[in-house]
């Protein structure tokens, strides 16, 4: 990799990346190597309204954010939506240019619509990832969908002098989020266990009979359980709830903030590969992840000491027969992840609540870790 300078005299910095709470997790190491390499410049994000409404005033690599309008393969609002280029996007550029940023960094993927956005910031030096096709910045690197996305953003910013500093997502709480998630628990004895069971992509949904038939094993066990969601996930939560005595549904009555103060305060979550399972993690949760195999290559965790990670093996839609990673995925609202077993859940649970065959070996053995069938 070629080795890049840091860009002399910035005072204000503008990175692209307005999308998911996954991807901005994803985003924060790499966020706190920009912020040790230019420690008196100003990182503005340039993002989605949730990163407002979440980053203002929580402590954190970004000083403040921007909100993107929606945009053409930027920020979309929907695939049918007429607005995809709001009206407001050209006041938006020409207030981007009187804001006279020094750098502008496009972390937000391959650059087809992304390099362009960027470029048209102002910003004298440029700098980001080209797939082909897209046109270039002053520096970029290529981009290749096959990569870890936290390591692939490190090398984003390594194109301006940033070097690592962390390699684990962590996110500050604010007391706020804290109390907010201490109003909706009990103070019941047992381990504290979140499970779940929603994904905005039907693919990497595991069947909520897994979750509850995990979830009745370890309320079995003494643990207390909850169930998470969103708002549109409230009736999914409520069916694996009902089926494990004394767990409790609390989906729709967090937000954000609180959903990360209440996955900080329990023993183990339980996630599908969705937003939440990279927030659980981010703020110090042990966590069980469940993964279609192709998606753990850009966002399995970094390190394993607290988190286990569970995979699906399927390279065809169970559907249709489509073999993904040729050509565009199919659109079968299938899952690829429902071949995990339940006792896989069970046991990766159970090895991070210190029981369970795995956890029982590791001690016998002085901590040492072992391979289990």
């Amino acid at each position: 990799m070629t080795e890049w300078d840091i860009v002399p005299e910035v005072r204000t910095i503008a990175v692209l990346r307005a999308n998911g709470i996954g991807d901005y997790l994803f985003a924060i190491p790499a966020l706190e190597a920009l912020r040790a390499a230019y420690p008196s410049a100003q990182i503005t994000l340039l993002g989605a309204p949730w990163h407002q409404a979440f980053l203002t005033g929580r402590p954190g690599p970004v000083d403040r954010v921007l909100v993107v309008p929606p945009c053409h393969g930027v920020r979309d609002t929907g695939p049918d939506d007429p607005h995809s280029d709001a009206p407001e996007l050209q006041p938006f550029f020409t207030a981007m240019r009187a804001e006279g940023f020094d750098l502008a960094l496009q972390l937000h993927g391959g650059g087809g619509n992304s390099n362009p956005f960027v470029r048209r910031l102002g910003a004298p030096v440029t700098a980001g990832f080209r797939a082909p096709g897209a046109p270039p910045l002053d520096r970029w690197t290529p981009y290749d969908y096959w990569q870890r996305e936290v390591l692939r953003l490190l090398e984003g910013v390594a194109l301006v002098g940033a070097r690592p500093v962390a390699l684990d997502p962590r996110l500050e709480l604010l007391p706020e989020d804290r109390a907010e998630a201490a109003r909706l628990l009990d103070h019941g004895a047992g381990p504290l266990v979140a499970l779940h069971p929603g994904s905005g992509d039907a693919r990497r949904r595991w069947p909520a009979a897994g979750f509850t038939a995990a979830g009745k094993a370890l309320a079995r066990r003494g643990a207390r359980v909850v169930v998470t969601g969103s708002a549109d996930e409230r009736e999914l939560a409520a069916a694996v709830a009902a089926g494990i005595a004394g767990a409790r549904s609390l989906a729709g009555a967090l937000s954000l903030g609180g959903l990360a103060g209440l996955f900080a305060r329990c023993d183990v979550v339980v996630a599908n590969d969705t937003g939440p399972l990279h927030l659980a993690r981010a703020v110090g949760a042990a966590t069980v992840g469940l993964y279609w195999c192709g998606n753990v290559v850009n966002a399995g965790p970094m390190t394993q000491a607290r988190q286990r990670t569970l995979l699906s093996w399927i390279t065809t839609c169970p559907a249709c027969g489509h073999k993904e990673g040729e050509g565009e995925p199919c659109a079968c609202p299938v899952s690829f992840v429902a071949q995990i077993a339940p006792e896989a859940v069970i046991e990766a649970c159970l090895s991070l609540l210190g029981e369970g065959d795995t956890a029982k070996a590791q001690r016998n053995l002085g901590g040492e870790r072992v391979a289990t069938q």
